[in-house]
Formats: C-alpha cells, structure tokens, sequence
C-alpha cells in the first residue's frame, strides 16, 4: 500500500474514534445525575418515602367485579390501583369495562370489603 493511502486511512480511524469518544463522553455525562448513581439507568430514580406512603385499600373480593368469575380461573388475575382502592380483575378485556365505569366497579368492591 502507498504511504499517502496509509496516512489518509490512518487520519480517517483516528477522526472516527474522536468522534465517538465525544459522543460516549457526552452521554455518559447525561446519565451520571440520575437518582441510583451509574450510568445504566436511563434516569431512572429510586422510589422515596413519599411514593410508599399511599397503601391502597385491599381488594377482598375472590371473584372478579366486571365478570363474576372467580379470581384465578382464567390466569393470574389483573391486579391495579384505582383512587386508593386495589382492584383484581380476571383478565385484560375486564380492564376495558372497567374502565368504561369504574365507580360502578369500585361501589361493588367496597361493598363487600365491609362484609
């Protein structure tokens, strides 16, 4: 190979390698201030004292509000929070429901929480 070849392939890799120590610096620097201390979290932060502090009423019903069927007949049932009050549902097409009137769902499990 001609030296003037060389040169130019060498300045070509030595640019290219400048140009990603820039980029990795650059965003190793954008995550180095997120809440768990490493750059692998995306900013992602720790949970603090203030997102613990709201326990939701449990949900003491065996079957499933919307539907009527018992609670782990069709798989592991849909557990959410609603306004402070847990709510287990039998499946994913329940949430829809649900989530057409969920005042009506929720009067019903709390009507049976004070059994």
């Amino acid at each position: 190979m001609k030296k003037p070849n060389l040169y130019i392939l060498i300045a070509i890799g030595a640019l290219g390698v400048a140009a990603l120590s820039t980029k990795l610096t650059a965003a190793d620097g954008a995550m180095s201030g997120c809440g768990m201390g490493g750059g692998c979290c995306g900013g992602m932060t720790t949970p603090t004292a203030a997102d613990d502090s709201t326990n939701p009423k449990p949900d003491l019903l065996k079957t499933c509000p919307v539907s009527d069927e018992k609670l782990g007949e069709m798989g592991k049932p849909v557990v959410f929070t609603y306004k402070d009050q847990e709510v287990k549902l039998c499946c994913k097409g329940c949430r829809k429901d649900f989530d057409k009137n969920p005042e009506k769902y929720i009067a019903k499990i709390r009507a049976a929480d004070k059994k």
